[in-house]
């Protein structure tokens, strides 16, 4: 499969020839933008593995972007930046960013640091198709094979449907699940699920795994996203 990457910049020069290395390199799928606004819109529709950003963009100045990116993606996002700050490059990585580049710079190191980030993405992704056969999250220990969940040690009786959603999660955790992957990765279909389904299990699986079901701090809901399982809360 190829590697999906956008590339923003409101320099075209810059995103073309990047673009065009990037062609002469390997196999890429690649989107570009000029704005902030144009970027929000491709990496959602898009979902690319590699982000190259702009720092200073004429509407969303890519610190922005990348904060908004962050409630959606754990995709790599490469700084570009004409500023040689440190305070730039602290900001840029505290804001979610793995790697900084300034301006000028050449065409082959961008694309270095690229591949660097999609064997790192790749690595992971080995590790996590070898799932561990027992998932700690925070006081919830889940047990795959036997299908039994253990809070601060004592045990949480779930139903069936409870536990595949609880696991799922849990092999997530940290990130923002939607009710469509739910549906998809649990029940194997999606249009004949009623909307309000999802919403009655996450509220049991809440009665049992949390300390205040009506105020949860484990399992919460990202308005308008989705579901996440937080590791620490």
């Amino acid at each position: 499969m190829k590697s999906r990457i956008l590339l923003v910049d409101d320099e075209k020069d810059i995103v073309d020839l990047l673009e065009e290395v990037l062609k002469k390199d390997g196999n890429y799928e690649i989107r570009k933008a000029n704005t902030g606004e144009q970027a929000l819109k491709i990496c959602l529709e898009f979902q690319p593995e590699v982000i190259v950003l702009d720092i200073m963009l004429p509407d969303i100045d890519g610190l922005e972007i990348c904060k908004r990116v962050r409630e959606y993606s754990y995709c790599s996002i490469l700084f570009l930046s004409s500023r040689n700050d440190d305070i730039d490059k602290i900001l840029g990585l505290a804001c979610g960013g793995d790697d900084y580049i300034t301006k000028p710079f050449s065409p082959r190191e961008v694309v270095y640091r690229i591949k660097a980030q999609l064997r790192r993405q790749h690595y992971q992704q080995a590790k996590a198709d070898n799932p561990p056969l027992s998932l700690q999250i925070g006081p919830l220990n889940i047990q795959k094979e036997s299908g039994r969940v253990f809070k601060n040690g004592k045990e949480i009786q779930l139903t069936g449907r409870e536990f595949l959603l609880l696991t799922y999660l849990a092999e997530n955790a940290n990130r923002i699940i939607s009710k469509e992957q739910l549906y998809e990765q649990v029940w194997g279909e999606y249009s004949s699920i009623c909307d309000n389904t999802i919403m009655v299990h996450i509220r049991h699986i809440r009665e049992k795994i949390e300390d205040d079901p009506s105020n949860p701090k484990q399992l919460i809901t990202v308005k308008g996203l989705g579901y996440k399982l937080r590791k620490e809360y």
